[in-house]
């Protein structure tokens, strides 16, 4: 059985892009082999019950996912520092359009001609807002600006750095639809500390916000595209202290820092996560599969390690999201997801 812990095709793919590095193959493949908690393989039982969605659990497997759920559910919601003004979340959702616009196999973002993204995310954000007109709807565009690599490039690093004009096209495109710009950092051999301070001058504007991918950050050895990599709370903590440097030197609103995953080793030491008054983060589940296996994915590696918002990946591709799991049933999720990412 495929498990939904395999997502997008991140490594960049678009030869005017990258001459002197071979782009690896997407890394996020299924796996084969999963602990018994991850893994749904449910048996007929003739007692039906109720999950914590409201579903009918007619399995025994089922039943006990519910319990479990209501013990999760106390966790939640994270208590945390209170919002400063201009703060996003709680009280909007954001619809994020994610990907390359140098590639089509990145994304969304580029994978079709700019106006007819930015209608496609149009779209979306009214079918968000009329599912749920409790929670307005902040439209965003996010852009992965630090793209690992199959191979070294130059300096070793197996990632490549973007552009200031792309960036700047990107920004002109959301500024089109009052959105935000997401920068989202694959660091391959490279870290945090590196990377962070040269999109500095972007970070500084009001409307950008950060994004960083475990998988791609390579620090317990391996490549991009071969193996899995991960973060530690040491790393999200970096990010958010550098956020909240930029946030009280420039005296902005406060930043969203989305951190993806989609294992349990992608984000290690979950409870060492410091919250700040000027950053919050988005535990952002990044896997493909069907909504029972997203679900499961979401339910152990999100909602069982709380830190504080959880944002939820969609995949427009039939061959990662077979069938999509629908606003309704996002919606019936607890935690509320507050960051929902279209790839």
């Amino acid at each position: 059985m495929r498990l939904a812990l395999a997502i997008t095709a991140s490594l960049l793919v678009a030869p005017l892009v990258v001459r002197q590095a071979s782009p690896a193959r997407p890394s996020r493949a299924a796996t084969s082999a999963r602990p018994a908690q991850d893994t749904l393989r449910p048996r007929r039982d003739s007692t039906a019950r109720r999950d914590s969605a409201g579903r009918p659990a007619r399995t025994a497997e089922e039943r006990s996912l519910a319990s479990r759920d209501s013990a999760l559910d106390a966790l939640w919601p994270v208590k945390g520092p209170e919002p400063l003004p201009g703060a996003i979340l709680p009280e909007k959702r954001i619809i994020a359009y994610y990907g390359n616009p140098l590639s089509q196999r990145m994304g969304v973002l580029g994978e079709y001609p700019s106006d007819q993204m930015l209608k496609m995310l149009d779209a979306e954000v009214e079918a968000w807002e009329k599912a749920d007109p409790s929670t307005p709807v902040q439209p965003a565009l996010h852009l992965i600006a630090v793209v690992a690599q199959g191979s070294a490039g130059r300096d070793g690093k197996y990632r490549l750095r973007m552009t200031d004009s792309l960036i700047e096209r990107v920004a002109t495109w959301a500024a089109t639809r009052n959105a935000l710009v997401f920068l989202d950092v694959q660091v391959g051999l490279s870290t945090l500390q590196a990377e962070l301070p040269r999109l500095a001058s972007f970070l500084a504007r009001p409307n950008f916000h950060l994004g960083i991918d475990p998988e791609f950050s390579m620090k317990n050895g391996g490549l991009p595209g071969q193996r899995i990599g991960t973060f530690d709370a040491a790393d999200v903590n970096y990010a958010t202290e550098f956020l909240q440097g930029l946030v009280q030197n420039h005296k902005i609103p406060p930043k969203v820092l989305v951190v993806h995953r989609f294992t349990r080793r992608g984000v290690t030491n979950y409870r060492n996560i410091t919250l700040r008054p000027e950053v919050q983060i988005v535990m952002h589940m990044d896997g493909f599969g069907s909504p029972t296996l997203k679900r499961s994915t979401f339910r152990s590696f999100i909602k069982a390690e709380p830190v504080q918002f959880v944002g939820w990946k969609q995949f427009y591709k039939s061959r990662n999201d077979n069938p999509r799991t629908t606003i309704a049933e996002i919606l019936r999720l607890n935690p509320k997801v507050l960051y929902v990412q279209y790839q």
